[in-house]
């Protein structure tokens, strides 16, 4: 049985080609045209080479010409009564060729794709071998320098060893872990008990390195005794070397970071180096080292054990005292939050010399917003929690500067002041009630007026007090809408001054009015 393709289909025609005799007789005679020419079977042999004689497509075309051949008298049987033109046998010549060339043309992308996955694939075997065999000289790099630290009779050797540790460790995370797991921490502290300031140096900076941004490494490096090691050196007869002081106190801030060692660090007197080194009364610290002292106090602040070790110091007057310090004010303004948060903390600042008109002074002159919430914070506290401290910031002008900062402070430092003044409004409601004898709360409100008996009875007395808080009031009235008028005032001059407007800008006679006919209704007081 031949065998048949659908793509062969149109591959025969059978064409009516009538001759003279057939013409007169009347009859016709139809011969079967196969549309394979020699040319055509050449190109379809060539095609199925040149693909690949072994592949499905090769054989599938050679068959499929030698049925159509073989197959002549059986088509002509079965399709008689079809004619097609030439042109459709020249057409299906033409498809069958345009398919060839397309799969041939795919057959060579697959091979141009296979080579470039291979060579991607060799690319990424050489690059593996490659980094692996850097991480492998990388680490035995940091083998060469611990077995060095290690080496008990070779100083030279143990600081060159801690200055490659030290370059190491600067910037690399992974360094930092390997360098720890090997045993560098223990050895770099031993360091420490030499007696040159070469071997300190190194050693110290090594450690400083090891410990930024590893907490196990900090922990290791006070576990192992640096701290009080350092402390040593510093209280040795001899003044230390000024960049070794420097060395230490950079290592006694990355340390204070964690707070496991916060306690440790405050227990063990490096408070007292901290701040003298703050004050610097010799001139010799650098300003970074006095940063870092700072930095490290406040550190040291945050756990409320080491308030104790700061009371006894006299920091928290230095500290008020150089509070006007633009660099410094808000680093101080936190330590003395985190020292008024004790019992013992506000006793200090309020024994202080001038505490209360000093915190006022900076709600007053500056304009930073987190100075302005933190010296908030600390007059709220002590407003909170002690009656003299509220005398003492009413002495010190402190209404008028929070009535200030409810208009133009921070959210939070509004609130801070909004809370302070109602604690003060409160407080001086129970004065005038305690000073004319009792709870007069309902006759300051609403005075009696009336026929009754009682009524008639009132005493002179009462009717002074009732003027006296009248007065009072009358008096907070006039104090805030004079503020408000300075308030708006004062920001016009800022705004003119942003514009870069004449320094003598008088403001309009429409500002004028404004600020005239103001009200207070959504000031506390």
């Amino acid at each position: 049985m031949a065998k048949c393709h659908h793509h062969n289909v149109g591959s025969l025609v059978l064409d009516h080609s009538p001759t003279s005799s057939a013409a007169a007789s009347g009859t016709g005679n139809f011969r079967l045209w196969t549309a394979f020419s020699a040319a055509s079977f050449r190109r379809k042999i060539f095609d199925a080479v040149s693909c690949g004689g072994s592949s499905r497509y090769g054989h599938h075309d050679l068959d499929d010409v030698a049925d159509d051949i073989s197959s002549t008298d059986t088509a002509v049987s079965a399709k008689s009564a079809l004619a097609p033109s030439p042109a459709l046998a020249a057409s299906s010549e033409g498809a069958t060729s345009a398919s060839s060339e397309q799969r041939c043309g795919k057959s060579a992308v697959r091979s141009v794709k296979s080579e470039r996955l291979s060579d991607l694939l060799s690319i990424a075997e050489v690059e593996s071998e490659a980094e692996t065999k850097k991480k492998v000289e990388a680490l035995e790099e940091l083998k060469r320098a611990v077995k060095e630290l290690q080496l008990e009779d070779e100083e030279e050797k143990r600081k060159e060893a801690a200055r490659q540790v030290r370059l190491l460790a600067k910037e690399d995370s992974g360094a930092r872990v390997t360098l720890a797991m090997l045993g560098a921490i223990p050895p770099l502290v031993g360091m420490l008990d030499f007696e040159d300031a070469d071997s300190h140096i190194a050693s110290l900076y090594s450690l400083l390195n090891l410990g930024i941004g590893n907490d196990a490494n900090k922990a290791a490096i006070v576990k192992a005794g640096a701290v009080h090691k350092m402390l040593t050196i510093i209280s040795s007869p001899n003044a230390p070397n000024p960049s070794v002081s420097e060395a230490i106190v950079a290592n006694f801030l990355g340390l204070s970071a964690l707070d496991s060692n916060k306690p440790i660090i405050g227990a063990s007197g490096a408070i007292p180096f901290l701040l003298g080194t703050l004050k610097d009364s010799d001139h010799k610290t650098s300003p970074q080292a006095k940063q870092d002292a700072l930095r490290a106090l406040y550190n040291l602040s945050i756990d409320p054990s080491n308030v104790t070790f700061i009371l006894e110091t006299d920091m928290v007057q230095y500290l008020l005292n150089v509070v006007g310090d633009m660099e410094v004010s808000e680093r101080i303004l936190s330590i003395l939050s985190n020292v008024v948060s004790t019992p013992e903390g506000r006793k200090e600042i309020s024994s202080a010399k001038d505490a209360f008109p000093i915190l006022v002074d900076v709600l007053n002159w500056t304009d930073s917003p987190g100075c302005q919430e933190k010296a908030s914070y600390i007059l709220m506290v002590m407003a909170h929690k002690a009656y003299g401290d509220r005398q003492a910031m009413i002495e010190a002008g402190v209404v008028f500067s929070l009535l200030e900062l409810t208009l133009l402070g921070s959210a939070l430092a509004q609130k801070r002041a909004s809370r302070i003044l109602e604690c003060l409004r409160i407080d001086k409601g129970k004065q005038v009630s305690e000073h004319y004898g009792g709870n007069m709360g309902p006759a300051v409100s609403a005075p009696i007026c009336g026929t009754s008996s009682s009524s008639a009875q009132v005493d002179d007395n009462t009717n002074e007090c009732l003027l006296e808080v009248e007065g009072m009031m009358s008096e907070e009235k006039k104090a805030v809408k004079q503020l408000v008028q300075q308030s708006l005032q004062n920001n016009m001059r800022r705004i003119a001054k942003r514009a870069n407007l004449p320094q003598d800008f008088a403001p309009s006679e429409h500002f004028k009015a404004l600020t005239a006919s103001s009200t207070s209704k959504s000031l506390p007081f």
